[in-house]
């Protein structure tokens, strides 16, 4: 379960994403061009302490680019190079924003999802002690959800920002497409996507055990 708070970001985070996706090698879209949101989904963190959410986004008429983020409350170790910005959330705080394809509990929630089937999490807004279902903006499912056997996943030992970018552990190598209007050789066990407008799977993610 997400649980969200009725709060406002300043800067948010498609600001963010607009100053800082022209500065990736892998964008294909206009600079100078404000990021407009087209779906999302979120991963539970075991731990409740790191949101994760992957942000479907366009700027102008560019392509729709998949954009994976994790919400600290405090910087990550080692993690400078992964860092997007930071941004004041009214309710909790600071937030540091990072790059999830450089964080490890993103690496551990996506190999959840495509081996194990673990799927999106349920969000739920809070507002004045109320809790309220948000329906999701996108349906995503998994080719390798039958493994029954997913291996612990530890810290990446080697990460690739490119597209696709790559996830290396000692025990699951990710892949994680960045635009979506291409197609990207399989490797693995898939996690695809549906959404408003895209009603045949697209794939996201892939994932192969060693």
């Amino acid at each position: 379960m997400a649980l969200l708070h009725r709060a406002t970001l300043r800067p948010t985070k498609l600001e963010l994403l607009t100053g800082w996706l022209p500065g990736r090698s892998w964008y294909d879209g206009p600079a100078g061009v404000d990021v407009a949101r087209v779906a999302g989904y979120r991963f539970d963190d075991p731990a409740g302490a790191v949101g994760i959410e992957t942000l479907l986004v366009r700027a102008g008429d560019g392509p729709v680019h998949q954009v994976p983020l994790t919400y600290r409350d405090a910087p990550l170790d080692g993690g400078d190079d992964w860092l997007i910005g930071t941004t004041e959330h009214s309710v909790l705080g600071r937030r540091w924003v990072y790059d999830a394809c450089g964080d490890p509990v993103y690496a551990a929630a996506l190999a959840a999802a495509i081996l194990a089937g673990t799927g999106q999490a349920q969000e739920y807004v809070e507002a004045d002690g109320v809790r309220e279902l948000r329906p999701p903006t996108m349906a995503i499912d998994s080719s390798g959800a039958d493994r029954g056997d997913l291996p612990p996943v530890g810290t990446p030992r080697r990460v690739v920002d490119a597209d696709p970018a790559l996830i290396v552990t000692d025990t699951v190598e990710l892949t994680v497409v960045r635009r979506l209007d291409r197609a990207v050789p399989p490797a693995g066990a898939a996690l695809t996507g549906t959404w408003e407008g895209q009603p045949t799977p697209v794939p996201l993610a892939y994932a192969t055990v060693d």
